[in-house]
């Protein structure tokens, strides 16, 4: 089979497609027959061995994944081959076949198709444990959301007008922020051009945000902090940016502020039940039609160290998607 191998950490034209022996499924795995792939920025920083998580070398990037079963391993119950799924195996997922332990898959809805599937699982579950689970976000409350054109802001924006929010989506350029109010977003601030706290405090009446969710770092955390409310919450999601901030601590202080750390991969594992909630309820919205992954680019293999690239230097709108058959 092909897949895309990182044999060595670096720049994304490191990356290259390598005919490989095909996976086989051990005990509680399965084999699926990968029909896309998305793309994400952990992807990004994996491969440079800047991530949390370093896979042994070589290895493919691919964190999420939809596709066919192919082979079952001993023991798994309940899943049959060719069953449609959604997988989420962390890495892997940038070639033909994936191996995958049985509890990271769920099926593919009805109607829902392999590139849609794909692009849900990562950003979507992102940002909804992050919003309901971390932020409390309340129907009726103001939450801004930074890096709104990506993937984990494009969800956000979706996920928070579900919930009842009011969206002031910022991001760096005015198409990114044409695509934001196409989302639904209510304001927009370019913070390329725009000063982000005063915008913020002028779109809100001099309150500030109740929830900021940040999947940017550098500079904007700060300003965004200060443009918070009372009670105000900050999400750290990631910093694409590239620069994790220092946040002086009294600014938390003096509208009793929190600060909350957002690592959905591992609260999965810490609470796989309120994941299993959380997934139905995306596939119920999903159904009902108020949220729908945009997916900007659907790309073979070979493409896929440029378009990483790409997505290092926030060139990407909404998600791309990786066809390793393509």
């Amino acid at each position: 089979m092909k897949a895309l191998l990182c044999s060595e950490y670096g720049p994304p034209h490191k990356l290259a497609v390598h005919d490989i022996p095909s996976p086989q499924a051990g005990p509680g795995q399965v084999v699926i027959d990968v029909k896309a792939s998305a793309l994400n920025f952990p992807d990004a920083l994996m491969v440079q061995g800047l991530y949390q998580v370093k896979p042994p070398l070589p290895f493919s990037p691919g964190a999420e994944l939809a596709g066919l079963i192919k082979e079952i391993g001993e023991g798994v119950q309940g899943l049959k081959v060719n069953d449609r799924v959604i997988a989420f195996p962390g890495f892997g997922g940038f070639a033909e076949e994936c191996a995958v332990a049985a509890e990271r898959i769920m099926p593919l809805p009805e109607g829902m198709d392999f590139t849609t599937g794909a692009a849900l699982v990562l950003t979507f579950g992102t940002s909804l444990h992050a919003l309901q689970d971390c932020g409390r976000l309340q129907p009726g409350e103001t939450l801004l959301v930074l890096g709104a054109a990506g993937g984990v802001g494009v969800a956000a924006i979706e996920i928070g007008k579900a919930m009842g929010a009011r969206i002031i989506a910022a991001a760096s350029s005015a198409d990114k922020l044409d695509l934001c109010k196409r989302l639904g977003a209510d304001e927009t601030i370019n913070y390329a051009a725009e000063d982000l706290r005063k915008r913020t405090l002028e779109l809100t009446s001099g309150k500030g945000a109740d929830v900021v969710y940040d999947p940017v770092g550098g500079d904007y955390t700060e300003s965004a902090l200060r443009a918070t409310a009372w009670h105000g919450r900050l999400l750290i999601i990631g910093f694409a940016a590239g620069e994790i901030p220092k946040i002086p601590l009294n600014l938390a202080l003096l509208k009793e502020r929190q600060l909350m750390g957002v690592y959905w991969g591992e609260s999965v594992r810490h609470d796989p039940r309120g994941h299993v909630r959380n997934m139905q309820q995306l596939m119920a919205w999903f159904t009902e039609r108020k949220i729908n992954p945009f997916i900007s680019e659907q790309l073979p293999l070979a493409q896929a160290p440029e378009a990483i690239a790409r997505l290092l230097a926030r060139k990407v709108m909404g998600k791309i998607v990786i066809l390793p058959e393509a």
